[in-house]
């Protein structure tokens, strides 16, 4: 089997370094030259795990076109703000009926588009029954260490949800199917923007009771945001819910809580991503979040504080105030 992995980041390094490591023949891409090189050539991914070596069947190529064609199947792992642009330039050269699995995570800008919405927006509806969508509590280095770990794949196409878990399913990496393909990327989604709370809290030296605090009830703001889009609330508790949830806003290596950590030490915006060499999707997220939530009228205080703080430069202690003063209201609402 040869797969095409579309982004050479931690992420999608990670997806290629399991499935190489189960025997396939895999190809990332990347637009560097020296890391294409020193993957192909070193094994290693100079730029976002030097420390760590990767199989030896996993290649890398900066050749867009290349990395699909010809392919049994196809991972698409870019950030979401360039997706876009990368399924326009590649629906003409995807092998037809081969799985496509998408594990990039957000919504889009401009247009509100969940990543699944991108997917059956620019790709031909020949294509719509191919689509799967990875998501779950996984660390990119963790994977690549061979740690046990477990995600979810949905599709609305059952046999294709089925066969890629088949594919991806290995003695450190196990998948749960779901069909609930809108619950698995709000999910994915809107962790980002909470786990950036999080961090501000663990960043001005709040302790565990706050940060419990903001995983509860920044899960019933996802699960009322996928609810009203039309998703399965218990989706939300399985590992693209609460498990990711959970990691993202605990887990030191995740760089959404990293951003919040710093702006809860002082550290202005700007800066924080300036010295970041990959993409925190919470913050373009939490714009998209805001504007969808004000769209369909749901209510999600926690993503409207991050998103003053992110975009209007609202103080973080403010935040802190604003959320703890809010009208004292029922459990669960």
């Amino acid at each position: 089997m040869k797969i095409g992995i579309i982004g050479a980041g931690s992420f999608g390094t990670a997806l290629g370094s399991i499935l190489a490591d189960k025997g396939y023949e895999v190809t990332l891409w990347t637009r560097s030259e020296e890391q294409a090189r020193s993957i192909g050539v070193n094994h290693i991914n100079n730029k976002h795990m030097p420390d760590l070596v990767l199989p030896d069947k996993l290649g890398a190529s900066t050749n867009l076109i290349d990395v699909v064609k010809d392919k049994d199947m196809i991972v698409s792992a870019p950030p979401s703000h360039a997706l876009s642009g990368i399924l326009q330039q590649i629906k003409d050269h995807i092998p037809p009926k081969v799985p496509i699995v998408s594990a990039s995570k957000g919504i889009e800008n401009e247009s509100l588009r969940l990543v699944s919405e991108i997917f059956e927006s620019e790709l031909p509806g020949q294509f719509h029954s191919q689509l799967s969508y990875l998501s779950g509590p996984s660390f990119a280095k963790e994977m690549v260490k061979r740690v046990p770990t477990i995600v979810s794949i949905a599709s609305k196409n059952e046999a294709t949800a089925k066969r890629v878990q088949e594919i991806f399913s290995f003695t450190y990496f196990r998948t749960y199917w779901t069909p609930d393909v809108v619950g698995v990327e709000v999910g994915g989604a809107i962790k980002n923007v909470i786990a950036i709370a999080a961090g501000v809290a663990d960043g001005l030296g709040f302790g565990q009771n706050t940060r419990a605090a903001l995983i509860t009830r920044g899960l019933n703001e996802i699960t009322r945001m996928g609810l009203k889009m039309g998703a399965d609330p218990m989706t939300f508790l399985g590992p693209s819910g609460m498990g990711d949830l959970v990691l993202t806003c605990c887990g030191e290596a995740s760089r959404n809580r990293t951003v919040g950590f710093r702006l809860g030490k002082g550290e202005k915006l700007k800066d924080i991503l300036g010295s970041m060499n990959e993409v925190a999707e919470g913050v373009k997220t939490t714009l998209s979040a805001k504007n969808l939530s004000d769209k369909l009228g749901v209510e999600m205080a926690i993503t409207n504080e991050v998103y003053r703080m992110l975009y209007e430069d609202k103080d973080p202690k403010e935040v802190v105030k604003a959320l703890m003063g809010r009208d004292l209201k029922r459990e669960g609402v």
